[in-house]
């Protein structure tokens, strides 16, 4: 929606890189604390106040009249969305064996993944219509009514307690003291970093389109549909994958060739490169996503499982709220083409030295 919600507020780069921001970076900020209530009050609620919280700050934000107002509601969207995650994947791991816990977080992948590609079709579909302000409003009723119905479900289910422990805590327990968190520190940050920049160069493609290219709205929302379209098969494969041939080599993988994807987008044109460059910038982000959570499930130390989950939802889901307005800055001041400059090139050199210091401490064999 941000090529309709820039021409009705008239954004520059960087408010437009703010927007961004205010979900992302808020969204990420509550994972924290969202691991912390899933504790406490039960996965199931945090969930439903995931679906249906998120919901109910889209209905608002399809009534917004400002653009602080948008913000505003943006944030508190974040803040609804924070606790889905440390409640899901939890809950999701500790109801199967870890011999499939990859494949199996990449088919819970799918349904996430599968709303980001189906989205922005139908969100630009209605807003061609009755405007982006009825995208939010008609996408946000049914939403908030299925995250109750989801409740009762997960009622009914027996999903109502917190996970339970598995086998792999006594493994985590037996590797506490053995210098586990900061085996998994490169690890995690190599993973984040290929969340925070894809997502961020992912997030100017509607406007990159439509200003760049100078192709319409509605080019712009298929374009970016594609880049997700990867999550609904690259989350299970790389799953699948990393069962078999283990996790290292596929975090390692998505590691060294985001750099140079993002850069590709600097050579694309309108039609099918830049569909090909964002089918493969995305299934790079999604392969990603599950293999990293199996891992930090299967290897973080029991007492600390539940933090390192939580820092590591929280860096990779608001670290593009702090990169977007730089990448604004960037397109505002000098080009689209310095902004993926930039972050190629950064992604490339941290996805170097992350693989470096993982190969030599033979965490690969992991």
């Amino acid at each position: 929606m941000l090529p309709f919600i820039r021409d009705s507020f008239s954004l520059s780069y960087t408010k437009a890189g703010i927007l961004v921001s205010a979900f992302t970076f808020t969204y990420g900020i509550a994972q924290l604390p969202g691991g912390w209530l899933s504790d406490h009050l039960g996965p199931h609620r945090l969930i439903t106040i995931g679906i249906s919280g998120m919901a109910l700050c889209g209905l608002i934000i399809g009534l917004s009249t400002n653009y602080i107002m948008l913000v505003v509601f943006l944030i508190l969207m974040g803040i609804m969305g924070g606790g889905y995650h440390p409640s899901a994947s939890p809950l999701i791991s500790s109801a199967v064996d870890e011999k499939v816990r990859g494949r199996v977080l990449g088919i819970h992948q799918v349904g996430g993944t599968g709303s980001f590609f189906l989205a922005p079709l139908v969100a630009v579909a209605i807003a061609r219509v009755i405007g982006w302000r009825g995208s939010f409003l008609s996408i946000s009723v049914p939403t908030l009514a299925y995250g109750l119905v989801f409740l009762m479900l997960l009622n009914r289910w027996g999903f109502t307690e917190t996970p339970t422990k598995d086998e792999s805590d006594k493994k985590a327990s037996m590797d506490e003291g053995k210098g586990q968190i900061s085996r998994l520190l490169p690890v995690m940050i190599l993973a984040v970093c290929v969340q925070i920049f894809i997502y961020s160069a992912i997030s100017f493609i509607p406007l990159y389109v439509v200003d760049h290219f100078g192709g319409s709205k509605e080019a712009a929302a298929v374009i970016l549909s594609i880049a997700h379209s990867a999550g609904i098969w690259a989350g299970p494969l790389a799953g699948y994958l990393s069962d078999r041939i283990g996790k290292i080599p596929i975090v390692l993988f998505t590691g060294i060739i985001a750099g140079p994807f993002i850069y590709l987008l600097n050579h694309a044109s309108l039609g099918v490169s830049i569909s090909a460059i964002l089918l493969l910038l995305g299934m790079t982000q999604y392969m990603s996503m599950p293999v990293t959570e199996a891992y930090v499930i299967s290897h973080a130390p029991k007492k600390n499982r539940s933090t390192l989950l939580g820092v590591y939802y929280c860096a990779s889901r608001g670290g593009p709220g702090l990169l977007a307005p730089v990448m604004g800055y960037l397109i505002d001041h000098y080009s689209f083409s310095t902004a993926y400059l930039f972050a190629g090139a950064v992604m490339g050199i941290i996805g170097v030295i992350c693989t470096v210091i993982i190969l030599l401490a033979r965490e690969w064999k992991r």
